[in-house]
């Protein structure tokens, strides 16, 4: 039977880019869980002094360097950005030691750094690493070695994993710095390699979306002839004969041709009645963190020396296990420009709470996670897309970022034949999975 109606599930970057490329050529209805579109992309609005202002709270920033799909689809919308700074900050060991990545007076923002001997051998096995792992991506190596496998067998410090390499690893993929050494060492390389981040130059151009990223979903919304529904949680999927049964949470009964899965894998797993064991074996591969996150005002959750304070801002507790969620506080005046009135922050797992006093919101996000198996699960998953007319989009399918998200959804997109003319022509995968490329690393 021919496909005419097509039901998405989820409205984040997967579900919604999917939902919009498929909407000029099908009759297209998107279910989304929240009251809201966007997934990651939510932007809140906060009072200052002169007015509202709108804060993102997961995705932030961009490059076009690393984003050529999202920059395309930002300019076919007329979305626009401005630069921003994407600094980046470590506070260890409740502020004992403390330095930020943006030049010679925040590396040693901590005075006391210039007479630490071991600080002075971090930056030198910084130097070290960088090289060595470029010499390993053009060796092209056909290996499962891993990032604590890479760290191991060149024997570098303690120091420079524990004080630099890990937790700026964990503040790009919001996971625990531990289960960033299971990481497959070769996506890694490439992935910081394509973002300049094994060199001290050439790194590429950071922009924010102007009105917060809710201005790309507000104009992809505006253009769209299907229906959205937001609050409408999926509960079951199941295939019938000649189509797909979609039962929301109230028991209500859908029917569509085919339907999108734009939701996280796990999610997506949970959702399908009867199963398939590949479907099984690949969704069941994919592992995610919860992550808590605060909108706030409380500038006890940064680094201790506001002259490191950067974007990005790394913070480690004395004690702290290395299964623990990364603490990141992204100061948003700098990312986003913010009107200087008043520091606003987004904090993602904070040891402690922000005082209540200084909360404005509390959210929770899941990321996903990233081992050997994901990774072959998402060169396998062919396998399972288009079955029965189920067919799966997610930034889960590359390195978990926007970009990914959104490549997914093209690549459903062009198998259902509905390409969209302004996506540019895109490059052999390079990097993690199937969707390979080049990604940022950002909160979503």
């Amino acid at each position: 039977m021919p496909v005419e109606t097509i039901g998405v599930i989820g409205g984040g970057i997967g579900g919604l880019g999917a939902a919009w490329m498929l909407d000029a050529r099908y009759r297209v209805t998107l279910l989304e869980r929240n009251d809201y579109v966007g997934g990651h992309t939510h932007t809140l609005e906060v009072e200052g002094v002169s007015g509202r202002f709108p804060v993102d709270t997961g995705f932030m920033v961009f490059n076009r360097r690393n984003y050529p799909l999202l920059c395309a689809m930002f300019a076919q919308l007329g979305v626009e950005s401005y630069p921003t700074s994407m600094s980046f900050a470590a506070s260890l060991d409740d502020g004992a030691i403390e330095y930020a990545g943006s030049g010679l007076n925040t590396l040693f923002g901590q005075r006391a750094n210039l007479v630490r001997p071991g600080f002075w051998w971090m930056l030198g096995e910084i130097l070290r690493f960088n090289g060595a792992a470029k010499a390993f991506i053009n060796s092209n190596p056909g290996t499962t070695l891993t990032l604590g496998d890479f760290l191991d067998r060149g024997r570098y410090s303690r120091r420079f994993a524990e004080d630099y390499l890990l937790p700026m690893a964990a503040a790009i993929w919001s996971c625990p710095t531990a289960d960033m050494l299971d990481f497959p060492f070769l996506a890694f390389a490439r992935f910081f390699a394509n973002h300049g981040l094994l060199d001290l130059i050439d790194r590429p151009e950071w922009e924010t979306v102007g009105d917060g990223s809710r201005a790309y979903v507000a104009r992809i919304l505006e253009r769209m002839r299907g229906e959205v529904r937001t609050s409408t949680p999926a509960r079951r999927v199941r295939r019938v004969e000649g189509g797909v049964e979609v039962e929301t949470a109230d028991g209500e009964r859908l029917g569509f041709d085919a339907v999108v899965f734009g939701c996280h894998a796990d999610q997506a797993l949970s959702l399908i009645e009867s199963p398939s064991a590949r479907e099984r074996e690949l969704l069941g591969s994919f592992r995610y963190q919860a992550n808590k996150v605060y909108l706030h005002t409380d500038r006890t959750l940064m680094p201790r020396r506001r002259r490191v304070w950067s974007s990005w801002n790394y913070l480690r507790h004395r004690g702290d296990p290395a299964d623990l969620p990364v603490t990141i506080t992204y100061w948003m005046n700098s990312l986003q420009a913010l009107p200087p009135e008043r520091d606003i922050f987004v904090s993602l797992n904070p040891h402690r709470a922000p005082a209540r006093q200084h909360v404005i919101a509390e959210l929770d996000y899941d990321h996903p996670l990233f081992d050997a198996r994901a990774m072959e699960a998402q060169q396998r998953i062919g396998e399972i897309q288009g079955r029965d007319r189920l067919w799966f989009s997610g930034a889960y399918l590359g390195y978990g970022f926007h970009e990914d998200g959104l490549r997914a959804a093209l690549e459903v997109a062009e198998a259902l034949g509905a390409p969209p003319p302004w996506a540019p022509a895109r490059t052999a995968p390079a990097g993690c999975g199937v969707r390979g490329g080049e990604l940022p690393p950002v909160v979503s």
